[in-house]
């Protein structure tokens, strides 16, 4: 004779079959392709970039202080930048995470794709002579009245960010078709529709090894070694991408 309670477990067992079938057959729906799908935005992986010039050779900024900038400060952002990556890779499939949790991971995104980048940008135009070509000048004084002219507020930018942190960039906006010096304070703040087409760290990382809290030291060691060549080549590129876009 069967009584309840052997009617009850019976609809139980069969409750939990019907959903371990169902989460059998979701994880099988979980193909290959879908699971990349989930997470195609964050799957590529950043490595460091090899410095473009040799560090020992610089006038004004030394070989330990560039060697512990890119060792530390430049490699570990790419492995933070990786770091959150792989969590917003594991984290986009569910839905149920808070917006607020997930906008914190965002915002280190933000932050450490900023940070990556302009510091990449930094160590390009680094190992040069310091010299900017005729044409080069050219541009900068028909956008700022002179050569001169730019010079000084580019200085002036950055002599306001020493003892802080943040960027001065001297770019291209695309939209507008100008040349313009920025005031950034941190790596997520860049200025809208512009190209870099030089950059200078601010923090105080970038000089504190060599000249303390002489910042403007090392704004003059910055300017010896600019590689203008690797500035005039980024604004052709972005002259070329503003034509296109117009």
């Amino acid at each position: 004779m069967t009584n309840a309670f052997d009617v009850e477990r019976r609809t139980a067992l069969k409750g939990a079959a019907v959903v371990l079938a169902a989460s059998v057959a979701d994880v099988g729906a979980q193909t290959p392709e879908k699971k990349a799908m989930s997470s195609a935005a964050f799957d590529r992986p950043a490595a460091p970039k090899p410095l473009p010039f040799d560090p020992a050779k610089l006038n004004g900024i030394s070989e330990r202080l560039i060697r512990s900038h890119w060792e530390n400060n430049y490699s570990g952002a790419v492995k933070a930048l990786n770091a959150v990556n792989k969590q917003l890779a594991q984290t986009l499939p569910n839905k149920d995470i808070p917006p607020y949790i997930y906008n914190d991971m965002k915002r280190e995104h933000l932050m450490r794709t900023g940070s990556v980048v302009f510091h990449e940008y930094y160590f390009d135009n680094l190992g040069g002579s310091g010299v900017a070509n005729a044409k080069l000048r050219s541009n900068l004084a028909e956008a700022f009245g002179s050569y001169d002219n730019w010079e000084t507020e580019f200085r002036q930018i950055g002599n306001g960010l020493g003892g802080g942190s943040g960027w001065t960039v001297l770019g291209y906006n695309v939209h507008r078709g100008m040349l313009e010096n920025y005031w950034m304070a941190d790596h997520a703040h860049g200025p809208a529709a512009t190209l870099p087409i030089l950059v200078m760290d601010m923090y105080e990382h970038a000089y504190q090894m060599d000249y303390g809290a002489a910042a403007g030291k090392y704004i003059d060691a910055f300017f010896t070694n600019i590689n203008w060549e690797i500035a005039a080549t980024r604004l052709e590129h972005a002259q070329s991408a503003a034509r296109l876009i117009a």
